[in-house]
């Protein structure tokens, strides 16, 4: 017997050495829900240690991520109000924007992407306008994606990340930000996302749920894989900087496949019931939290992820400082 695979496992030190994934704090981002006022820190009952905040809160997580060496943050915002058309989303003062920018004087090198999309202010739910049969109108939803990505831009945000997965957003938004004079700002595209069932979560988050309805007739079928090299290659065209998919628990291969295609920079949204799954079963004694916890990473970004957005992002980084 020549080959002996054991040979390279028997020891941490032998299997440190020789490990083909490697997991960085530098690798995540770190979502984070923004709303007006001060002294907030509101707790999501369905994922246990993410919280709504106000911005002088975020701050506080802000300096966390710094300390912890992340890649950065992802903002969403819960509006004070809402109406049929989002108007809050491109509020020059709203809770992205605010945020934003005081993020952007506390910690100038932290980077800032914002989550662009309708769904957290139009008092429907859904991420864009509506037709008169209810319906989301794609075209007419293009212009406002680009007044909010162009609002954040103003803010100082580094990366606008549009997630609505109207048609043809990624080349409006790109025009329109080039026309403003933000040719350097980068678009991280929600290239590929899935209408799943672990959104779960978010939706009590970012006060994000649909009125009625549902949203796969403009979120991507799970059963589909050929349709999302269709999608990210028609991002790649329309000006996509970095692209996204999103789950990435349940869609490995689609992950795997979307970098080998493209060969652009990737990053996969590890979505809020995966988040829960895994801290519901740790909380009862079911699995390992920590290992579960790393493994979960350590999938994405072997399958090709080359950022992974994970509300795990602080825990993981604390895990691998500690090993």
């Amino acid at each position: 017997m020549k080959h002996r695979g054991r040979r390279l496992r028997r020891s941490e030190s032998i299997r440190r050495v020789v490990r083909e994934t490697r997991l960085d704090a530098s690798q995540f981002i770190w979502p984070l829900f923004v709303r007006s006022g001060t002294g907030i820190r509101t707790p999501i009952g369905s994922m246990p240690g993410v919280f709504q905040t106000s911005v002088d809160e975020l701050l506080v997580d802000a300096a966390k991520a710094v300390e912890a060496k992340l890649g950065g943050i992802l903002l969403f915002g819960i509006p004070d109000t809402k109406d049929h058309n989002g108007s809050a989303g491109w509020d020059a003062h709203g809770p992205v924007q605010e945020a934003v920018r005081a993020v952007k004087r506390a910690f100038p090198d932290l980077l800032v992407v914002t989550d662009v999309c309708m769904c957290e202010y139009t008092d429907h739910g859904h991420c864009g306008l509506l037709t008169t049969s209810g319906d989301v109108d794609n075209d007419a939803t293009l212009e406002l994606l680009a007044r909010e990505a162009i609002s954040h831009a103003e803010a100082g945000a580094d990366i606008v990340a549009p997630s609505d997965m109207m048609d043809g957003r990624v080349a409006y938004i790109r025009a329109a930000l080039d026309a403003a004079g933000f040719a350097h700002v980068p678009i991280m595209s929600y290239a590929v996302k899935y209408a799943s069932a672990f959104y779960g979560p978010f939706r009590e988050a970012a006060e994000s749920s649909p009125a009625f309805g549902d949203r796969r007739s403009y979120q991507m079928d799970a059963a589909n894989s050929a349709e999302a090299l269709r999608e990210a290659r028609q991002d790649v065209v329309e000006g996509a900087d970095i692209l996204m998919v999103k789950p990435a628990g349940a869609y490995l291969d689609i992950i795997a496949a979307v970098k080998h295609d493209t060969g652009m920079p990737l990053a996969a949204y590890q979505v809020s019931g995966e988040y829960s799954m895994i801290k519901a079963a740790a909380e009862r004694g079911w699995i390992d939290g920590e290992r579960a916890m790393l493994e979960s990473l350590l999938a994405i970004v072997r399958a090709g992820a080359d950022l992974v957005i994970t509300y795990f992002a602080i825990d993981a980084a604390a895990a691998l400082r500690n090993r």
